[in-house]
């Protein structure tokens, strides 16, 4: 595959995984709205050539956003460099730049503990991420619509001590190819490990699955998340940005 395959493949996945709550198709792109909750879920996806100029229908997104009282956000990939300058120009400004990296899952050994899988989001994975992210009522409601909406394959992995879970993550996949997310440690737990035991308790619960590469998302001034993933093995392959008009 060459570059901008990779990011479709990356792209459709991500959206598969994290799906909005409503979504409208315009010209090539993707517009994601779910009453706030992640920009991701709330944002217009840049992925598909279009037809018409850009500078006219970015006011019709404009208004499609308005009139859900959300802000416009545009998420773009490398490859959307001249829609960046026109944005720019509008006033839109960059925020939150995040590296998508991948890993072809080679020697990876499940480590030793008290390890949890599910094939859903149980109540017992969900009432753990939602205290570890911190999630209000609202927060909780939405996630909960949003992960009802997802149909590729899934997997959720939490690991327990003293009887509670303080770390999480899970997956979704497609063929031989998967995307990591949603990886929280308890903030009292932090540095202690967690985090690269969670992640390769998936990873080789992936392998076994015959899923070869791995793919997931880091904010890029996340320093470590960044250490950590790239530690196992995770190489940066592109990255998105979002765009946003300056308040």
């Amino acid at each position: 595959m060459n570059k901008h395959e990779k990011i479709k493949l990356v792209e459709e996945l991500a959206a598969n995984a994290h799906v909005a709550l409503n979504s409208v198709q315009f010209d090539g792109w993707i517009l994601r709205f779910s009453e706030g909750h992640t920009g991701r879920a709330n944002s217009i996806s840049v992925i598909y050539p279009s037809s018409f100029d850009a500078e006219q229908k970015i006011p019709y997104c404009e208004e499609m956003y308005a009139k859900q009282n959300l802000p416009c956000i545009f998420k773009l990939t490398d490859g959307n460099e001249e829609l960046n300058d026109i944005l720019t120009k509008r006033g839109y400004q960059v925020v939150t730049p995040t590296d998508v990296c991948f890993w072809n899952i080679s020697d990876i050994n499940m480590p030793e503990g008290n390890i949890i899988f599910f094939d859903k989001a149980e109540k017992e994975w969900l009432s753990a991420y939602f205290k570890l992210e911190g999630f209000g009522e609202k927060q909780q409601n939405i996630y909960r619509r949003m992960i009802e909406k997802v149909f590729v394959n899934q997997k959720y992995v939490a690991i327990k001590e003293n009887g509670e879970i303080i770390a999480v993550a899970s997956l979704v996949s497609e063929g031989d190819q998967m995307l990591l997310h949603n990886v929280v440690v308890d903030k009292n737990q932090r540095g202690k490990g967690y985090g690269r035991k969670v992640c390769n308790a998936l990873l080789a619960k992936a392998k076994e699955c015959g899923i070869k590469t791995c793919w997931l998302q880091v904010v890029i001034d996340n320093v470590p998340a960044y250490k950590l993933y790239e530690s196992i093995g995770f190489k940066k392959e592109y990255t998105y940005w979002y765009m946003r008009k300056k308040l």
